[in-house]
C-alpha cells in the first residue's frame, strides 16, 4: 500500500516534526517475544471481558422488571463490548509494527475507543443521578420509564459521539522515518497546536471531570441519605420491623456496588487521560518522549476495566448466578424460581426512600 502523505498547517510549520506513533512501533527485527507477551495479555482481557459482559447483559435481560438504573448499567456493559472490539486491530498493529489497516480503520479506531469511554462514564453518571432523584423524591423504584430511558441513552451516545468527532477527523495515516527507513503510522494530526490544546482541555472537562463530579455529588448525597435513614431506623427499632432494616442494608449494598464501579473506572481510566495530556506536552518540549510500548501497556490497563466491570457488578449484585449463565446450567425450573424470587423481592423490598419516610 502506498504511503499517504498529509499536508497540514502543522506540517508546514514543522516539516521535520516527529508524530506520536500510538500503537505503531518500528522494532527493526527485534524478535517475537514482545508481541507474544502483548498478545497474551490483551487476549486474556478480551476473553474475560467478552464472557463477563455477555453474562452480565444476559442476567439483566432475564429480569422481568427492569428499572431505569438497570437500563443504564446495561448500557455500560454494551459500551465495554464496543471498547474491546478494537483489540484485534491493536494486536495486528503491534505485530506488524507499521500501520497496515488502511485509512478507514485509522479514522475509526481511536474514535470508537474514546466513544466507549465517554459512554461508560456517562452511564455511571446517569445511574447516580437516577438513584439520587429517586431517593430525594421518596418514591419506590418502578419499571423503567421508556421515554426517560430512551432519551437518556440517546443523549449519552449523542453527546459522546459529538465530543469525540475530532478524533475521527484528525487521525490519519502518514509516513515517518525510523531506524533509517520510512514506515506508516496512524497518528493524530491537528491543523494547529492551539486546536489540539483546546480540544484536549475541553474533552477532559466535558467527558471526564464533569461526569465524574456529578457521580461524586450524586453518591455523596445518596450516602448521606442512606446513613441518616439507617440511623433513624436504629433509633426507632421499637416501632420498625426488623425486615425494614434488612431492606435498608440491601439498598446500601447496591449503592456500594455502584460506587465500586465508579472508583474502578477513575483508577483505570485516569492514566490514559493523563497520557493524552502528556502527548500534547510534546508540542512544547521536543525532547519529551513517550514510547509506544508504554502507551500500549497503559491502554492495556484501561482495557482491563472492561473485564473488571461485569465481575464487580455480578459478584456484588447477583453473586454466583453469572457462573450458571456461563456454564449454561440454568434450567427452566431455576429460572422460574429466580423470577418468582425477584417478583417477591420487588414486592417486599421498597426503595430506600420508602424506608426513610
Amino acid at each position: 500500500m502506498d504511503a499517504t502523505f498529509v499536508t497540514s498547517p502543522q506540517d508546514i510549520v514543522r516539516p521535520n516534526w516527529t508524530y506520536f506513533t500510538f500503537f505503531s512501533e518500528s522494532r527493526d527485527g527485534g524478535g517475537v517475544a514482545v508481541p507474544v507477551v502483548e498478545t497474551l495479555a490483551l487476549s486474556l482481557i478480551f476473553v474475560v471481558s467478552l464472557l463477563g459482559n455477555i453474562c452480565a447483559i444476559t442476567l439483566l435481560a432475564r429480569k422481568k422488571r427492569l428499572v431505569s438504573a438497570n437500563c443504564f448499567v446495561l448500557n455500560l456493559f454494551c459500551a465495554d463490548l464496543l471498547f474491546i472490539s478494537t483489540i484485534p486491530c491493536i494486536l495486528a498493529t503491534r505485530w506488524s509494527g507499521a500501520w497496515v489497516l488502511g485509512d478507514f480503520c485509522c479514522h475509526i479506531l481511536f474514535y470508537v475507543m474514546s466513544l466507549s469511554g465517554c459512554v461508560t462514564i456517562s452511564s455511571l453518571a446517569a445511574v447516580s443521578l437516577e438513584r439520587m432523584v429517586c431517593i430525594m423524591r421518596l418514591h419506590q423504584a418502578s419499571s423503567c420509564d421508556v421515554k426517560v430511558v430512551a432519551g437518556g441513552l440517546l443523549s449519552i451516545w449523542g453527546f459522546s459521539a459529538l465530543t469525540t468527532v475530532p478524533l475521527c477527523v484528525f487521525f490519519r495515516v502518514t509516513t515517518q522515518p525510523a531506524n533509517g527507513k520510512d514506515f506508516q503510522i496512524c497518528t493524530l494530526i491537528w491543523p494547529t497546536v492551539e486546536s489540539e490544546i483546546i480540544w484536549d482541555i475541553a474533552f477532559v472537562i466535558l467527558d471526564f471531570l464533569i461526569p465524574g463530579l456529578s457521580i461524586i455529588i450524586g453518591y455523596s448525597k445518596i450516602y448521606q441519605i442512606t446513613k441518616e435513614t439507617r440511623r433513624n431506623l436504629t433509633a426507632s427499632m421499637a416501632h420498625v420491623e426488623s425486615q425494614e432494616l434488612l431492606v435498608s442494608q440491601k439498598d446500601y449494598k447496591l449503592f456500594r456496588t455502584l460506587m465500586v464501579l465508579m472508583f474502578s473506572f477513575f483508577v483505570m481510566w485516569s492514566p490514559i487521560v493523563i497520557t493524552v495530556l502528556l502527548i500534547a506536552v510534546r508540542n512544547f518540549k521536543k525532547d519529551f518522549t513517550i514510547s509506544s510500548t508504554l502507551f500500549f501497556w497503559i491502554m492495556t490497563f484501561t482495557f482491563a476495566n472492561s473485564a473488571l466491570n461485569p465481575i464487580l457488578y455480578n459478584v456484588s449484585d447477583v453473586r454466583h448466578k453469572w457462573w450458571q449463565v456461563l456454564c449454561c446450567r440454568l434450567s427452566n425450573k431455576e429460572s422460574d424460581s429466580s423470577d418468582a424470587t425477584t417478583r417477591r423481592n420487588d414486592h417486599e423490598q421498597p426503595d430506600l426512600s420508602i424506608v426513610g419516610k
